[in-house]
Order: C-alpha cells, then structure tokens, then sequence
C-alpha cells in the first residue's frame, strides 16, 4: 500500500520505527480490530488504535454512558451521560482521523451473533465485564482463528494476555479460566472498586498487542498473562499452559472442528 503524503506526515513517528515501517503501517491502515465493549478499557484502546490508523474499526457494545463511568471511561465527558456509547466513539474516531472506517454495533454479543460480528477480524480486543461474554468472544475467535487480546481491571490491578488457541501448544482464554461453572458471577466495579488509572494501563497495553498481532512485530507474547499491581507497582507475566482436554481448543476440538 503507498501513503499519500498526509499520512506519510501523521504516522511519521510510526514509519521510522524499523519494526514497523511503511510496511507495517500499510498493514494497519488495511487492517480490521473488533472492540468488545468501550467503557473503561475499550475508551483508550479505540482511541490508540484510531491515532494509530488502523483502517477498520469495530465497536460493540449495547450500553449508554452513566455518571460513574467518568471516573476511568475518557471518551465521554459529562454532556454524554445517557447517549450511547458506540454513538459518542464514532464521533470521536472522525474526529480523530480520516482515515478510519468505524462501525457502531449497538447490541450485547451473545452466542447467535459472535459469529457475524468477528467475521473477518484482524484482531479482537476484549474488554467486556463478564465471563459469560469473555468464553463466546474466546470461542468464536478461536474456531475463526483470529488472535484474541482480553484484557481486565478490578480495584488496583489490571491483566492483558493475548490468545491464539488454534494453535499447537497455545491456550485460548478457555484454558485459562476453565468452563466458568457461573460464567454470570464475575466481580464487577460497581462491587470491589477501580482506579480510574488502571484502565488506561489496560486498554494501552491491549491496543499494543494488538497492533503487535496485526504488524507482527518484538517477542511472542501469545498464551502469556501480563499482570500490573498498581499497589506495587509492578508487572509480572504468568504462563499459561494449554489445557489438552478444552473443549475449544484441545486436540479432539481441533479434529472436530476442522
């Protein structure tokens, strides 16, 4: 892909990066991101990943934006309380740059319309605040091949772990947290707490991945959960092993589903 001159002006501190080049920004601005959910992780993640251009952007979500999500969801500001989210992020996509395509699905993801809703993805970045979501999200991304990035917040910690299940020896998020035997019972904000800061660790570093995943650049950070304590402060990666037995990505799933 060649860049007029405009872009070759806004993604100049991309361009002389070796990693990533004008090759690399080619692949970003052709690239397809679905974001599941914009509240206090998907509000910094869309934002880098509109500056940063990439071409096609996806937003899901089917919520409107509340008083208290202020505190830590910086893509709305007070006048926004009770639009809807997805209709506030595209106005802040086009204002941002030109060059991005954005589409607003004002709908909750379930299992009948996961399918449709990736179809085609580059990458998944998965900011939803449920179990319920996170397992149809993995799942789908999984049987559709496509690398997942889920990342999570809760009081002062925030996790970031990006998935290709599909692959030998590489978890899904299903390996991860299991079956989810209450896949509704998941800690929530509104309960324990956040600090408004740590989402914007987590939707940072989630839109940095992917990006990794669509340019393909540094290590491989695939079945690795990055875990920051913001009370340390500190990070820390855990392994994670690829559970043989998944019924999304073990050896039988695979042979059932290819």
């Amino acid at each position: 892909m060649s860049l007029s001159d405009a872009q070759l002006d806004r993604y100049a501190r991309h361009i002389v990066l070796k990693e990533i080049g004008g090759e690399g920004q080619g692949k970003l601005l052709a690239a397809h991101v679905v974001l599941i959910g914009v509240g206090g992780i998907g509000s910094p993640a869309l934002q880098y990943l509109a500056a940063a251009g990439v071409g096609r952007l996806t937003a899901i979500d089917d919520d409107v934006v509340s008083l208290d999500n202020l505190q830590r969801q910086i893509l709305f500001a007070t006048g926004d309380v009770g639009r809807a989210k997805v209709e506030v992020a595209a106005e802040t996509v086009a204002g941002l740059n030109p060059d991005v395509r954005f589409e607003g699905v004002r709908t909750r993801l379930t299992a009948g319309n996961a399918a449709d809703l990736v179809m085609g993805a580059d990458a998944v970045l998965d900011g939803s605040d449920n179990f319920a979501t996170r397992l149809i999200v993995s799942d789908q991304c999984t049987a559709a091949r496509i690398p997942l990035v889920s990342a999570a917040i809760g009081q002062f910690q925030a996790q970031v772990g990006t998935f290709r299940g599909w692959e030998a020896d590489a978890p899904c998020y299903r390996c991860f947290v299991g079956d989810a035997f209450d896949a509704e019972d998941c800690d929530s904000c509104s309960e324990l707490g956040v600090l408004g800061a740590m989402a914007g660790i987590a939707g940072s570093f989630a839109a940095l991945e992917a990006i990794r995943q669509v340019v393909g650049f540094g290590g491989n950070a695939t079945g690795k959960l990055h875990v920051f304590d913001g009370l340390a402060p500190g990070m820390r990666a855990i392994r994670i092993v690829k559970d043989p037995a998944c019924r999304a990505c073990g050896a039988q799933a695979m042979v059932n589903g290819s």
